[in-house]
């Protein structure tokens, strides 16, 4: 038995996936062998002793037992130095349950930790419990949660208005068109990775700020440890998609900004930190004087990259020429005082290019600042096009891939647009006229306000809008649309034949009380049958894109075979 643990400890320490700082990492050896992990297994197998010890020959098929490789890691001895096996011994334990290590990295310890939060945007989501998916204990369920999905409602909007996308006889090349995706962002996001994972050169994100009176229509009821899982989740797959010379910029308030910091260390590795930057929004009017301590005003923006080494940054300056023209002439003989300080080069610099910009900005005005701006909308939270052009500029050239996947009224894809960087937009809800795809078809037409005319934009491009195909949120539609008793009952049917019913209702048992059914006002006959359907089944995964009971048409199965490179 000591063999085989040495000689697994040796095979696993040649993953880099798995040690930090010199140490495995258990609890993570354990998670990728539970998710069946291809490059783990082929480790695995390279040993004879441990290949006979963890896989079963069932008619010439290998099979893992990964139940059997669960435990056989989860054992104490595994991973354990006779200090730590004392430690084992007496209890040490923080308060979390975490063993005490003497680590100088700052570390976020909450439950749910180690979930899978949905997190979805709907007016149903809203109240409901959030499902967390343990990623020990739930893999299956996660791996289904997690897996590509079925788009569907394909549209192309050009100068020539909308259209419906065809599979014609071309193949259309997704990778060089813009894409606004409507759904669950965690889900859409996961459906991109295939086909775009280490192609996105920019990440920006405006997430909920857990304030409790969010414009967002997420969760109202995410509390801190919640809100840390929901963006945990989104920035572990956002990392994947990056790539190597990219880098992300994460916009918060002072509610969750520190512990998000800690979380993207974790996540994106502390020496991938660049820079936390400071948007000044005061102002000196309004509610907002009128509290008893300091006013509140500014935002701040997290800035990391993928691989420091090979961040791309392109240095951006501000245009202060006049004052320091009026500075060198005043200097006498020629500049000999800003010589003997050392200034002379640095002028030099300034009256060529302008002041290099630094990481506290004042000089972009909030809509707090300018209420009557002509790009302002009736969307609270929305970001001027000024502060996305500085980001966008600074971090991508044309071209490149720029993502949003808490896009909101779309201010991020706007500039790209008008920058000519290709983008990526993901948005669950629909906001009418303050919509992101209203936006954008306004630029196509030719949009002059804000950065239209600093960048001579004078319309054309196009983007291609689609949705996340949905299964039970086609019954919660149908739930809404009726009228009577009489067709929540058809209703009640069809879920129990075709939907997906969530793990604690009994339809038998409510087959056996359905005359109390009927008795309840129709407003709860409704909300009732939406609660007995199953939130995390709301879309339909690619792998089962030919199952007839989803109607996917053909049309659709041809476009999504495209987007997924099988064509």
């Amino acid at each position: 038995m000591q063999n085989l643990l040495n000689d697994l400890t040796a095979l696993l320490s040649k993953d880099d996936r798995l040690v930090v700082e010199g140490k495995l990492l258990k609890n993570k050896v354990i998670e990728l062998a539970l998710a069946m992990d291809g490059d783990l297994i082929k480790s695995l197998l390279k040993d004879k002793g441990i290949k006979k010890h963890f896989f079963a020959d069932v008619d010439g098929i290998l099979v893992f037992d990964k139940i059997k490789f669960q435990r056989f890691v989860s054992n104490k001895e595994f991973l354990t130095d006779s200090y730590t096996a004392f430690k084992n011994k007496i209890g040490l334990v923080d308060e979390q349950g975490e063993y005490i290590t003497n680590s100088q990295n700052v570390v976020l310890a909450w439950p749910y930790k180690d979930c899978v939060l949905e997190g979805g945007q709907t007016k149903e989501d809203q109240k409901r419990d959030e499902i967390f998916w343990n990623e020990t204990l739930a893999p299956d369920e996660i791996d289904r949660l997690l897996a590509p999905k079925v788009f569907t409602r394909w549209k192309k909007h050009d100068s020539k208005g909308e259209h419906e996308l065809t599979a014609g006889k071309e193949k259309i090349d997704f990778k060089k068109e813009n894409l606004i995706i409507r759904g669950n962002n965690l889900l859409a996001l996961h459906s991109l990775r295939k086909e775009y994972a280490r192609q996105v050169k920019l990440i920006y994100i405006d997430p909920p700020y857990n304030t409790g009176n969010d414009s967002f229509g997420y969760n109202d009821s995410f509390n801190h440890s919640t809100w840390l899982t929901f963006l945990k989740n989104r920035l572990e797959i956002a990392k994947d998609l990056l790539s190597d010379n990219g880098s992300i910029y994460i916009q918060l308030d002072n509610n969750e900004v520190h512990y998000a910091k800690v979380l993207c260390d974790s996540v994106f590795g502390i020496n991938n930190f660049q820079r936390e930057i400071i948007w000044d929004i005061s102002v000196l009017s309004g509610y907002k004087t009128m509290v008893n301590n300091w006013i509140r005003g500014h935002d701040t923006i997290l800035f990391y990259s993928k691989k420091s080494e090979s961040l791309h940054f392109n240095k951006i300056y501000v245009d202060h020429k006049q004052e320091y023209i009026d500075m060198f002439n005043k200097e006498d003989e020629g500049g000999k005082y800003l010589v003997a300080h050392g200034k002379k080069r640095y002028l030099k610099d300034v009256l060529e290019k302008g002041k290099a910009i630094g990481d506290v900005w004042n000089d972009i005005m909030s809509f707090q600042q300018q209420p009557t701006s002509a790009e302002r909308l009736e969307f609270s939270g929305q970001k001027p096009e000024t502060l996305l052009e500085r980001i966008i500029k600074s971090a991508t050239d044309e071209n490149d891939i720029v993502l949003d996947f808490f896009l909101g009224s779309g201010t991020t894809s706007v500039v790209a647009h008008k920058l000519k960087r290709r983008y990526i937009g993901i948005e669950q809800l629909d906001y009418g006229k303050n919509d992101c795809k209203f936006r954008l078809k306004n630029i196509i037409k030719g949009d002059n306000t804000s950065v239209s005319k600093s960048n001579k934009w004078q319309g054309g491009g196009s983007f291609i809008y689609c949705e996340l195909a949905e299964w039970n949120e086609a019954s919660i539609s149908e739930i809404k649309k009726s009228k009577t008793s009489k067709e929540l009952l058809t209703i009640w049917k069809d879920i129990q034949e075709k939907a997906f019913i969530s793990y604690n209702v009994d339809p038998k048992t409510i087959n056996e009380n359905i005359s109390d059914f009927e008795k309840l006002p129709i407003e709860d006959q409704k909300k009732f049958l939406i609660e007995t359907l199953d939130k995390n089944q709301l879309y339909v995964n690619y792998s089962e894109i030919e199952d007839d009971d989803y109607k996917i048409s053909d049309t659709d199965k041809k476009l999504n075979r495209m987007f997924y490179g099988e064509v």
